[in-house]
């Protein structure tokens, strides 16, 4: 194509768009309110998502050690533990380190109930805190490290506790929950779809004798298409804008209030920085694509003239 020729086609594309007033601002509103909802709902999703996995990796191991347990032990132990296949990480925690980290969890109305057990009255045991590389092992791996306690005289391992029954219904939450979520935007996305192509289909029949006449006069069908792709890759475009920045707005001064805290809950939304990039490729993708898709679909029945 000549570059005057889509110079010519960028023109009357852009020119019907202004011209066509008010099924513009109807195509316009249609697909900023459909993908709006979507967007909405795909933020959620992410959070969700994001949420889970930062729940999951919270799932650790915790093996006690028996009381007086020696040194060369606990080491051999730590090394055995280290080696096994699934562990990333371990960790030894004295019982002091563990009355530190009781105290600062209690707070100053837990503080009175720990005083008088320093030193030989502290009633923790020394332990190890392991971390798995996929938080859905955690119980093969601990089933493991109990198995190391089989040929040692004495048995150094007291208890291994990882929340047996509370992480696999926590899993099964979950996954549940990013299932429905998935399910969800899917649903929307095909009803954006429908919406947006049947508005966009509306404007164009209005149209229907602009497009006959041309057609009569000798106009080829891609010389009559490219306008409207023009036309509707804009109203997908200015369509999509309007939601992204309001969701993103909006989503940026949620992160910045002072009264949402889930520090204590050990979660966090997921950043501006990482959800803005996808919000942005996803709502303008579809916008776009949708913008073309119908006015080109809505194009294709009146060309046969």
């Amino acid at each position: 194509m000549k570059i005057s020729t889509f110079s010519r086609h960028l023109r009357e594309g852009t020119r019907n768009v202004v011209r066509n007033g008010w099924m513009t601002f109807a195509s316009i509103s249609s697909i900023a309110i459909s993908l709006f909802i979507l967007g909405i709902f795909v933020l959620i999703t992410l959070n969700v998502n994001d949420i889970a996995s930062q729940i999951e990796d919270q799932v650790e191991i915790n093996v006690y050690l028996e009381v007086n347990t020696p040194q060369d032990q606990i080491t051999e132990l730590q090394t055995q533990i280290q080696g096994l296949q699934g562990v990333k990480t371990i960790k030894f925690v004295s019982k002091e380190e563990g009355l530190v980290y009781l105290r600062q969890k209690l707070g100053e109305s837990g503080k009175a109930l720990l005083d008088g057990f320093e030193g030989e009255n502290n009633p923790l045991n020394d332990a190890f805190t392991v971390e798995v590389d996929d938080p859905r092992n955690v119980a093969v791996v601990a089933d493991q490290i109990s198995a190391l306690n089989a040929d040692k005289d004495p048995k150094p391992i007291y208890k291994v506790n990882y929340g047996k029954g509370t992480v696999e219904a926590l899993f099964k939450v979950t996954q549940i929950v990013r299932w429905v979520g998935f399910g969800i935007v899917i649903l929307l996305s095909f009803t954006a779809v429908f919406l947006i192509a049947n508005t966009i289909k509306i404007t164009i029949l209005a149209r229907r004798k602009e497009i006959s006449i041309m057609k009569m006069v000798g106009a080829t069908n891609s010389f009559i298409r490219w306008p409207f792709f023009i036309e509707g890759a804009l109203l997908g475009f200015v369509g999509s804008i309007i939601p992204a920045v309001v969701i993103l707005g909006g989503y940026w001064k949620l992160l910045n209030l002072s009264s949402l805290n889930l520090n204590l809950l050990m979660i966090e939304l997921t950043p501006f920085g990482k959800i803005a990039p996808t919000m942005i490729a996803l709502l303008l993708g579809i916008g776009i694509v949708i913008g073309i898709w119908g006015s080109l679909i809505s194009v294709r029945k009146f060309l046969r003239v």
